[in-house]
C-alpha cells in the first residue's frame, strides 16, 4: 500500500455508497427525530430531546412492542438455534438420505416472507386451519387454540413461523461448523469411553462455537427484522399482541409523525446494539 498510494481509490467507490446510502440517512434522522416534522410539511418544529424522552418514558405502545419483540427474540434465538444445531447433528453424515433430507429442511428458506405468512395463516385458522385439524383427528380437540386470535400468545406462535423459515438455514451453517471438526477427535473420545452425549459435549458442542456465535448473531437480527412476516400473518397494522419495534415504527411513520418515528429509530437501534453487546459478552465468557 506504501508502494503504490493509489490503491486506496479502489475503496472509494464502496465509501460513497456507504455514505450516501447509510451515514447520510442516519445524520437525517437524528436531526428529524429533534422535530414534530410530519413528513409533508414545508416548516416544522424544533423539539429538542422531547422525542426521544417521550418514547423511553412516556409511550406504552413503544413499551408494549419492545415487550412483544424481546419475547420474540427470546423464543427465536433459543428455538430455532438448538432447532437447527439437532437437524445438522442428526444430517452431518455425507448419504444420499440426508442429502435429500437437508435439502427438505432448507426448503422454507427459500420462500418469500408473504409465501410463508399465506402459508402459515392456513396452518393457524381456528375454522379450517390444519393445527386444529390434526388435533382433532388425533383426540386431542380439547387443545384447540385461536392462535394467532389469542393476545397474550400470539407472538409466541409468530415465533413458531419463523424457526421453521430459517432453522434449515442455520442448520447449514452448523453442517459447515461440524464438517471441519477432525475425524481423530472423535476417536479419541470413543477410545476413552464416550457416548454420544458425551461426544457431542465435550467435542462437538466446544468445536461449533464459532457457527454458534454467528447463528445467535444473525438469528437475533431476523428477530428485530421480522417485519414483512408480521404483517403478513396480522395485517396492517397488526393488534397490540403482535405489534413489534418494527411495526410499532411503521405505524408512526403512516400517521404522519415522521419525526417522533425517527426517534423510535433510534431508540430501536440502541436496543439492536444492547442485545448485540450482551450477546458478544456472554458468548466470551461462556467460549472463553
Amino acid at each position: 500500500m506504501r508502494s503504490s498510494r493509489s490503491l486506496y481509490l479502489f475503496a472509494v467507490p464502496a465509501l460513497i455508497l456507504y455514505g450516501g446510502f447509510f451515514l447520510l440517512p442516519a445524520a437525517q434522522g437524528l436531526r428529524y427525530a429533534t422535530t414534530d416534522w410530519d413528513g409533508y410539511s414545508p416548516t416544522f418544529r424544533n423539539v429538542g430531546a422531547a422525542n426521544l424522552t417521550d418514547v423511553v418514558t412516556n409511550d406504552d405502545l413503544f413499551r408494549h412492542a419492545l415487550t412483544n419483540n424481546l419475547k420474540f427474540l427470546l423464543v427465536v434465538v433459543l428455538g430455532q438455534t438448538a432447532l437447527a444445531l439437532l437437524l445438522a447433528v442428526l444430517l452431518a453424515a455425507r448419504s444420499r438420505g440426508s442429502t435429500w433430507l437437508r435439502a427438505l429442511f432448507f426448503l422454507p428458506t427459500i420462500l418469500s416472507s408473504v409465501s410463508v405468512a399465506f402459508i402459515w395463516k392456513f396452518v393457524y385458522d381456528p375454522n379450517f386451519g390444519l393445527a386444529n385439524a390434526l388435533l382433532r383427528a388425533v383426540g386431542l380437540g380439547r387443545f384447540e387454540s385461536s392462535y394467532l386470535g389469542n393476545e397474550s400468545t400470539a407472538i409466541l406462535w409468530v415465533a413458531v413461523a419463523q424457526i421453521w423459515f430459517h432453522a434449515g438455514q442455520m442448520m447449514v451453517v452448523y453442517i459447515a461448523g461440524i464438517n471441519q471438526i477432525p475425524d481423530e477427535l472423535y476417536d479419541a473420545a470413543k477410545t476413552d469411553g464416550a457416548g454420544r452425549w458425551q461426544q457431542f459435549r465435550h467435542v462437538t458442542w466446544p468445536m461449533v462455537a464459532p457457527a454458534t456465535t454467528l447463528v445467535v448473531a444473525y438469528t437475533t437480527l431476523q428477530s428485530f427484522k421480522a417485519f414483512d412476516l408480521i404483517l403478513g400473518l396480522a395485517g396492517n397494522p397488526p393488534r397490540s399482541g403482535l405489534d413489534v419495534l418494527a411495526t410499532r415504527i411503521y405505524s408512526t411513520f403512516a400517521n404522519s409523525q415522521l419525526g417522533y418515528a425517527a426517534a423510535e429509530s433510534i431508540v430501536f437501534m440502541a436496543a439492536i446494539a444492547l442485545v448485540t453487546f450482551l450477546q458478544n459478552r456472554a458468548a466470551r465468557t461462556v467460549h472463553g
